[in-house]
């Protein structure tokens, strides 16, 4: 009985150290270096886990230097690494996984889990957000641009915990089901409905009144920089300040090609 009442002593003890773990992946980016990136912050967010699992503290330094190295990925995807390697680290603690091989396997994971991140969250999602918001600010709508946010905020929240979740109890096995998600394709279908909002957008701030044939040079000239921006001839940031120059110019180039031909 009192084996008992320890194990789950033992037991909770390991759980809130893991829920402080999670916490602290919000902060992970606070202790950002050029050397090793996110580094700092993964071994500030492994911390208590280890000290849960790593009771011995020998094993407790050897465990922390292994964080030490060269870290980066997408923040959003760092409570699912954080639980994957403080599954790993329960492992490499019962004696089941050779602790040289995780640094290979965790550079892996986690520079695909950038490419991911980069491109669903920060390429696609973001996007859409911010776009969506605007036309429903400039439409009038303020409170369902606010419910859109806080909709996007809550379900960041819950992706994260279950990422961690399911790292911490799957480790690795939990990439396969991540696998199946085929976020990459959701990503692309999500760049789809940019450009609709994108074209929505244009309608709505596009100086009135214009004819269709205005409309078409703007669309034809954002097409133009974004090949060019694609091929990297030419930066984003150049580009969206020539386009939005060219916009605020256009009323006077129109007034001056007409006086210039006589129309």
């Amino acid at each position: 009985m009192a084996a008992h009442g320890i194990s789950r002593l033992q037991a909770d003890t390991k759980t809130v150290a893991f829920l402080r773990s999670f916490l602290r992946c919000y902060l992970t980016g606070a202790g950002f270096n050029t050397r090793g990136m996110q580094n700092i912050g993964l071994m500030y967010a492994m911390l208590p886990g280890l000290g849960a699992i790593h009771k011995d503290p020998k094993d407790f330094r050897a465990a922390l230097k292994r964080y030490a190295r060269h870290y980066q990925s997408h923040p959003f995807w760092t409570p699912c690494m954080v639980g994957i390697l403080l599954n790993v680290e329960t492992t490499i603690s019962a004696g089941h996984f050779p602790p040289r091989m995780l640094a290979k396997v965790r550079d892996t994971t986690s520079y695909t889990l950038s490419a991911i991140g980069d491109s669903v969250f920060a390429g696609s999602l973001l996007i859409f957000w911010a776009l969506l918001t605007i036309c429903l600010l400039l439409t009038g709508f303020p409170y369902l641009a606010f419910a859109l946010g806080l909709v996007m905020f809550v379900g960041l929240q819950v992706f994260r915990a279950y990422t961690f979740i399911g790292g911490v109890k799957q480790g690795f096995r939990f990439l396969e089901r991540l696998r199946h998600w085929d976020l990459i394709n959701w990503g692309t279908k999500v760049k789809y409905a940019n450009a609709a909002l994108l074209l929505w957008l244009w309608t709505l701030i596009w100086p009135r009144p214009y004819d269709w044939w205005e409309f078409a040079v703007g669309l034809a000239a954002l097409l133009l920089f974004a090949r060019y921006v694609r091929t990297g001839l030419l930066s984003r940031v150049l580009a969206v300040a020539v386009f939005v120059g060219l916009i605020e110019l256009f009323p006077w180039i129109e007034t001056a090609a007409k006086n210039a031909f006589g129309l």
